[in-house]
């Protein structure tokens, strides 16, 4: 075991997301008898006080965007002169990669990819995109993924399986169930109660949800839903689920800090995404044991779900496959019903962040 290395921990800012919750696992639990870790913020960033430990070091470096943040960068890596740099967002990855032959030597780069490869979804700039990861990582010293099929992607578009480490994302599974089990019910009526969580954003398929939720309701004429989150979409949405006569029974709750405070009394939970490597709402909504209906948005997910008992995976990512799946799942289950989730063991805090531990101290031990 290597003894009090110095790691930092990088984010653009610390939020809502799947990759904000992980990094904050990571400053949390990672030893600090044997880790002195500080938390790099490039970007804005609300008050972390209450959130973290009072010995995590954060440093917020107060840049409009990332991309402005690499002189202050910079002068930060060189003030801590850490031993090893995690990096938690594709596009600060690039930043850091790209900065990395004016660190000093000795520190070391992980790098932990947080969604598959943007080439993956045709857009015009796709190109461009791969550009950059062929440019950037081959100069990690390695590359984390959440899901096999993240690695997979990656091997196949960057050859860089060497490199390359499957790690769960930590999730604090007790932390949730009891916070599920203390949380008031937020729900009334006879349901049954749909809870979605996320950005609202394109990528994130509320549209395709409302779409489908329409369909559903001419069976279930009770049925509510509930969408956690805000975004650029967020008037879109509205008027979406206006113009479907939805209004009445599709609440939008804005960003809740505690998804799960929901969960207790909610029916099912629906990852309705186009897109997503492996959202942590899943994660979070199966500690809970709610039954989960989603769509194929990507094959981590899918491998994850297939043949589980409690999930449900649409045909396709759509509306129509998405209504279908959700009547699926109601037709077979009883009013409450939750699920073991037993898949979900791996991603257990402590667990997930040992696999973390394993691969500080493995890259520190490497030679130069």
């Amino acid at each position: 075991m290597l003894r009090h290395s110095t790691i930092l921990l990088l984010m653009p800012h610390l939020g809502e997301g799947g990759a904000e919750r992980v990094m904050t696992h990571l400053a949390r639990s990672l030893p600090n008898d044997n880790f002195d870790v500080h938390l790099g913020l490039v970007t804005e960033n609300s008050s972390t006080a209450e959130i973290l430990p009072a010995y995590i070091q954060v440093h917020e470096l107060g840049a409009s965007r990332v991309l402005f943040g690499a002189i202050a960068l910079l002068r930060m890596v060189w003030k801590l002169r850490p031993d090893l740099i995690i990096s938690g967002m594709f596009h600060l990855n690039f930043l850091v990669l790209l900065l990395r032959p004016m660190f000093p030597r000795a520190t070391r780069v992980l790098v932990r990819q947080n969604g598959m490869l943007p080439v993956r979804t045709g857009r015009p700039r796709s190109r461009m995109v791969l550009g950059l990861y062929k440019a950037t990582y081959p100069h990690a010293n390695g590359i984390i993924c959440q899901t096999l099929a993240m690695a997979e992607d990656l091997t196949r578009l960057l050859g860089l399986s060497a490199k390359l480490h499957v790690l769960r994302n930590p999730v604090d599974l007790q932390g949730i169930r009891q916070l599920v089990t203390r949380s008031p019910r937020h729900w009334s009526g006879q349901g049954p109660h749909l809870v979605a969580v996320g950005r609202l954003s394109l990528e994130k398929g509320f549209d395709l949800l409302l779409d489908g939720f329409a369909i559903l309701r001419r069976q279930y004429t009770s049925a509510d839903l509930v969408i956690l989150g805000k975004g650029a979409e967020e008037k879109a949405l509205r008027a979406r689920c206006n113009a479907l006569g939805l209004s009445a029974c599709v609440s939008f709750a804005g960003y809740v800090a505690e998804p799960a405070s929901w969960f207790a009394g909610a029916s099912i939970l629906v990852i309705p995404s186009r897109e997503e490597a492996l959202p942590n709402v899943l994660l979070e909504g199966a500690a809970a044991g709610l039954p989960i209906v989603a769509t194929p948005c990507s094959p981590g997910v899918v491998q994850l779900l297939h043949g589980q008992s409690g999930a449900w995976i649409a045909r396709s990512v759509s509306s129509d496959a998405l209504a279908k799946s959700l009547l699926a799942a109601l037709a077979t289950l009883r009013p409450g019903q939750r699920f073991r989730h037993l898949w979900l063991d791996p991603f257990e805090l402590h667990k997930a962040v040992a696999a973390y531990e394993t691969l500080i101290d493995e890259t520190l031990s490497r030679p130069l």
